[in-house]
Parts: C-alpha cells; structure tokens; sequence
C-alpha cells in the first residue's frame, strides 16, 4: 500500500502542488491538509482519496503566488489608533524617539489582513483533476510495488509446497521408526519380567492404532489445497488482502498440526522452514490491498 504521487496546477497568479504519500494501514486512514481557499472542498477532496481504500494517505496542497497582486490589504484606521496610542505613551514615558514608532506599529495584531482567496468553478475543475493525476501515480507506484510482493509470494508457496514434497520419503521411514522403537521397548520389557508373554496380534494392532494416530495424509492434502487456493486467489484482478489472510490461517493449522503429529526430526524441520516461509508470506500480506 506503499505509494507517492505529485501534480502541479498552474492557475491565474498563483501554482498549486499537489502531493500524495500512502503508508501501510489496515484500514483507510485520511490525513488531508489544504490552504483555505480549498476548505469547502475537503469533503470532495476525501471522497476522491477513498478509492485506495486502505492505507495511511497524507494528501498535502501547497498554494504559492507567481504574480504581483498583493495578497494582503493593510488597515490602515487601525494603523493610526496605535500609532496615536504609541504616541501618547512615549509622551508619558517623555521619550523622543517617533522614529520607532512606526515599526512597531506594523508588528501590532490585524495591521495586515490576509485576503481570502476564492476558487472559481474552472479553477476547481483543473485542480481537482490534478489530484486524480497525483492519485492515479500513486495507484502506478503501489502496482508495481504490488507485482514485487506477489512474485514473492507465489516463490513462498511454492517453497511450501516442495516441503510438502520432501516429507513424503521420510514419513514411510518415521514409521518403520516408531515401529522398531515400540518393538525395542516391548523386547526390553521381556527381557526384564521372564514370565511375561507378549500377544503378537494384540501388539500389532495397537501399532496400527498408534499409527493412525500419527497419520497427517489429509493434513498434506488440506494443506496442498490452501496452497494452490492461495496462488488462484492470489491471480484475480481484485483486492483480495483479507481473504488472502484467512487462507494462511487455514494454512497454518494445517502445518502446526502436522508438525505436531511428526514424531521425526526431519520432518520437525521440514515443519519449521514451512513456518518461516508461511510467516513471511503474512508479512508481505500486510503490504497489499
């Protein structure tokens, strides 16, 4: 949602700058600063900057004078009551300086009045398109931004999905693992107690229970499925941020799970790079829409 665009309008004695940053944001932030000729157009000015719908956006517009016209009007009546009053102070105070009068005078409240600039229609009409311009660079810069970020994730899925591949061999090997281990303990146990005597059918079928116990296929298929779900979401036109998110949730039980079922220190750090992979897949997905 990174972004920054500029436009400059140039009108009938003055130029107007036109700057947009956006930031990061989950939702739609707006922080719009104007000189008063536009205030009354504020509310149109945040309806225009609404279509980035998310993000921390800074709209700034600069007014700067190119002619000679003075923005100012001096008060002259009121120039004169302070000078009177100064006057009769320093001739209180029996000072003899009126030369210095005279500046301060000018440094007193509303001696200058600042002229309020009206914008006509035309000029709005130039203005306003102005800002979609500086808005529409924004739109560029976050597009391209945006293409970065999604090559980047389509790389991370894919690296999750060739995990998933590399688990395959090791799990045939974690369980003639688990197997030769229970069969180690129950020797072990036999050895020690002389008159014990093991019930071949019944272990075996506590190891098939125990096996499917530790069983992740459909973890692998759910898992495979948000993945590709991932990528298909990931190739349409429109924003699809937030759905993006709910998927690597989905995606992520599926690799805790998996982890948790894994029994085999292989596979525990197969499990580990899925979850710096995934981790950084939701990190990206701040960034996007």
């Amino acid at each position: 949602m990174t972004g920054y665009g500029k436009a400059i309008a140039e009108l009938p004695g003055k130029q107007i700058t036109i700057e947009i940053k956006s930031l990061n944001s989950k939702g739609i932030d707006l922080n719009v600063k104007i000189p008063s000729m536009l205030r009354e157009k504020e509310p149109e000015i945040r309806n225009i900057l609404s279509s980035l719908q998310r993000g921390k956006v800074d709209l700034f517009i600069f007014a700067e004078s190119t002619g000679d016209t003075p923005t100012y009007t001096l008060n002259k009546a009121l120039a004169h009551t302070y000078f009177e009053a100064l006057k009769e102070l320093q001739r209180e105070f029996r000072e003899e300086n009126p030369d210095g009068i005279l500046p301060l005078v000018m440094r007193m409240p509303d001696i200058l009045l600042s002229d309020r600039e009206e914008i006509d229609p035309q000029q709005w009409v130039v203005i306003r398109a102005k800002v979609e311009e500086a808005l529409e660079e924004v739109d560029k810069f976050r597009k391209l931004e945006g293409n970065v970020l999604r090559e980047d994730m389509i790389r991370r899925v894919e690296e999750i999905l060739s995990l998933l591949d590399d688990v395959e061999p090791l799990d045939g090997e974690r369980k003639e693992i688990v197997r030769g281990n229970l069969q180690k303990s129950l020797d072990q146990f036999l050895a020690t107690n002389g008159a014990a005597r093991a019930d071949t059918n019944r272990f075996e079928q506590e190891l098939i229970y125990y096996l499917e116990k530790m069983d992740f296929t459909e973890e692998k298929v759910r898992l495979r499925k948000h993945c590709d779900y991932f990528l298909e979401t990931l190739a349409e036109t429109e924003s699809q941020g937030k759905k993006l998110g709910f998927i690597c949730q989905e995606m992520g039980r599926e690799i805790n799970t998996l982890g948790s079922k894994a029994s085999h220190a292989g596979i525990q750090q197969i499990v580990v790079r899925m979850k710096d992979a995934l981790e950084k897949i939701k990190e990206q997905l701040l960034n996007i829409l």
